[in-house]
């Protein structure tokens, strides 16, 4: 992950002398942290993932003007990632499709079974919900950061949080 200033100087390189490399080396620096994030909130959905990343750079560079170094870029990006997401989301009136969960053949390995259960007990989660848990358990981001991103309140989050850890819980003790 870049420092602050670097980001900083990538994004201002990127403005004043429109350095496409410069951008690229954002790219490289958040598009496993950004494809990861999509990959959760799809339900393992490789297509749709590179798909979703690939739009949130490409509104990411047209908008990067916009960009006023009050958060860090990665917020910034990740609030573009979830805005995103949720207008897919909206265009294609999906509720929760549990169609991507993979029953487990029957000699997968155990951390394969792991991972299986795992995406189980994400597609239990809704929406909000698996975006929290994406952002908190997987990316490690801290709850200020997440409500930054997400636009909810820290209670609320916090309750998502909760509430997710509860279904998680459930689902994988049945499982």
């Amino acid at each position: 992950m870049l420092s602050r200033v670097e980001e900083l100087k990538l994004i201002s390189r990127c403005v004043l002398a429109d350095d496409r490399h410069a951008f690229g080396m954002l790219v490289e620096a958040y598009q496993p942290r950004l494809r990861r994030f999509f990959l959760n909130l799809t339900l393992g959905d490789e297509y749709l993932s590179d798909d979703l990343a690939q739009e949130t750079f490409v509104k990411a560079y047209i908008e990067l003007r916009s960009f006023r170094g009050l958060a860090r870029f990665s917020t910034w990006l990740f609030r573009i990632a979830y805005n995103e997401f949720y207008t897919y989301k909206r265009r294609e009136h999906a509720t929760s499709n549990l169609e991507g969960i993979v029953e487990p053949a029957e000699s997968t390995s155990d951390a394969t079974d792991a991972s299986l259960d795992v995406k189980a007990a994400m597609a239990m989660l809704n929406e909000q919900e698996r975006t929290v848990v994406t952002l908190f358990y997987i990316d490690d981001l801290p709850i200020k950061q997440i409500a930054a991103i997400t636009g909810m309140n820290q209670n609320t989050l916090r309750s998502h949080l909760h509430r997710a850890k509860e279904k998680m819980a459930k689902t994988l003790k049945t499982e």
